[in-house]
């Protein structure tokens, strides 16, 4: 099913319950009922409940925004320095400059169509990729430069390979969603109570009370499930994406 269908379903879902729950408390309120006599106290709890909320919404959204950006930024390291590893081997005999070259191509291939859809479905990295990253390294470190300007180029390929390795290792610790479950359960909860406390105002069916509430139950549905899209980077909606490799590799996705 389309997320965005989901988000939609969602959305009119929260609608519709809160819509038929104040209709039906409307044909419960007896005919002497003053709406005037909300306690004071009650619109204020109403409101601070209301703002806290928006804070914790709004630390929730910004927490997985940033891991999104985080794991994209790993993917532009990771591409980046197997871009370096190719480029920086030309100073290396034919023979070997072909070799490192084709092993990093297989590596980014693999990661590219085999890897990525693989960690959106699973949350996790594939052993053959570190195989195949392994391959690198040794294509690599294996080598014995013949010449002193061989030599100068050799630790610095040695030390792309590594972040290589390391960026790959951040890459699989992101993977997976980043909320931990007891946050969604105060989420849900506070977006409940927060929706809840519409019916202590003693909301009305006036078209314009009727609205807003739509609305504002709408709103909260929303911005959960912007948290939900954002919460596995590499897993949904506007997911980190594998660009950075295709845009440094463009030989390997014509």
């Amino acid at each position: 099913m389309s997320e965005w269908l989901v988000l939609t379903l969602a959305m009119a879902a929260a609608c519709a319950v809160v819509l038929t729950i104040v209709v039906i408390n409307n044909r419960r309120i007896p005919e002497d009922d003053d709406p005037s006599e909300t306690p004071d106290v009650i619109e204020y709890m109403t409101m601070m409940i209301g703002v806290v909320y928006a804070i914790v919404l709004g630390l929730a959204i910004a927490g997985v925004w940033e891991a999104r950006s985080a794991a994209q930024e790993t993917v532009r390291q990771e591409a980046q320095a197997l871009h370096e590893i190719s480029a920086r081997a030309e100073v290396y005999p034919q023979a070997v400059r072909e070799r490192i070259r084709a092993d990093v191509d297989a590596y980014v291939s693999y990661v590219v169509e085999e890897e990525f859809p693989h960690m959106a479905e699973h949350g996790e990295l594939t052993e053959r990729g570190r195989e195949l990253l392994e391959q690198v390294r040794r294509g690599v470190t294996d080598y014995q430069p013949a010449n002193d300007f061989e030599g100068q180029a050799y630790q610095p390929l040695v030390d792309q390979v590594a972040v290589a390795d390391d960026a790959r290792g951040a890459r699989g610790q992101s993977a997976g969603e980043t909320m931990p479950g007891v946050v969604w359960f105060g989420l849900i909860i506070g977006a409940l109570v927060t929706v809840g406390l519409i019916f202590t105002l003693q909301i009305r069916r006036t078209g314009r009370e009727l609205l807003l509430a739509g609305l504002f139950s709408a709103l909260i549905a929303f911005l959960l499930f912007l948290i939900w899209n954002f919460d596995a980077p590499y897993g949904r909606g506007i997911s980190a994406t594998a660009g950075p490799f295709t845009d440094l590799f463009p030989r390997l996705t014509d």
